[in-house]
């Protein structure tokens, strides 16, 4: 796999669980998960995101930001998980809509978690679900960039090198769980916690609470995340 949309390839698609979020009691399987970053890419190019555009996400704990993110990488376009950066599109919680109101000509908003207040602003969730599952057509490279984090960009292939590196270190194999308790802010919580459970087949878990839970790996506590991109920081 040279890219992140390789992850998202149809034959991958399978009644596996890929993502269980405790909180909202969420769960996508393969299938769910591949098929709605389809559709997750779709909404970003009708909010005019194109390869290469930055698109800015609230890095809450909930599937949107995760497939905002798939589905951004299949574009070529680079995820920010700080919707404070100047980006194509913004992707945040409905509760914060009213402190990006105000955004620069050609900037766009989207919002989850609820229906916006303001016809301006995109309701995620409703037009996620309305869009047609297709493939995107753009073709990515392993150097272009996929996700920008602590002033550096990361290519798919740093993202996906790193990742493998985590699946290799910690013997993840198909149906084991990696549990998520770091930001999605910090680059190496996207490696180990996001992109090593999906290559090696497994589940990416975010617990409700920061209390134990089986897993295979604990990404948090700035243990393994640190490790993913920065192993010489490690421990």
């Amino acid at each position: 796999m040279d890219v992140i949309g390789d992850l998202m390839a149809r034959d991958r698609r399978s009644d596996r669980l890929a993502l269980r979020v405790d909180g909202p009691g969420r769960t996508y399987t393969y299938h769910d998960l591949i098929t709605t970053s389809y559709k997750a890419g779709n909404v970003l190019r009708y909010l005019g995101v194109r390869k290469g555009a930055r698109v800015a996400v609230d890095p809450v704990s909930l599937p949107e930001p995760l497939l905002t993110f798939l589905g951004a990488a299949q574009l070529g376009a680079v995820t920010a998980f700080d919707p404070a950066v100047e980006a194509r599109a913004t992707v945040v919680a409905v509760a914060r809509e009213s402190e990006f109101d105000d955004l620069p000509p050609g900037q766009k908003l989207a919002v989850f978690g609820g229906p916006s207040s303001s016809p301006a602003t995109t309701h995620w969730e409703q037009e996620v679900w309305s869009e047609n599952p297709a493939v995107h057509p753009e073709v990515v490279a392993p150097q272009d960039p996929a996700l920008v984090a602590d002033d550096r960009e990361f290519t798919h292939g740093d993202l996906l090198d790193a990742a493998r590196e985590v699946v290799a270190d910690f013997d993840l194999e198909t149906g084991d769980t990696v549990a998520v308790r770091s930001s999605l802010s910090r680059p190496g919580t996207v490696v180990a916690g996001v992109l090593a459970p999906l290559l090696a087949g497994g589940t990416i878990r975010i617990p409700e609470t920061a209390e134990a839970v089986e897993a295979a790996l604990s990404v948090g506590d700035g243990v393994i995340e640190s490790v993913a991109l920065a192993p010489d920081d490690a421990y």
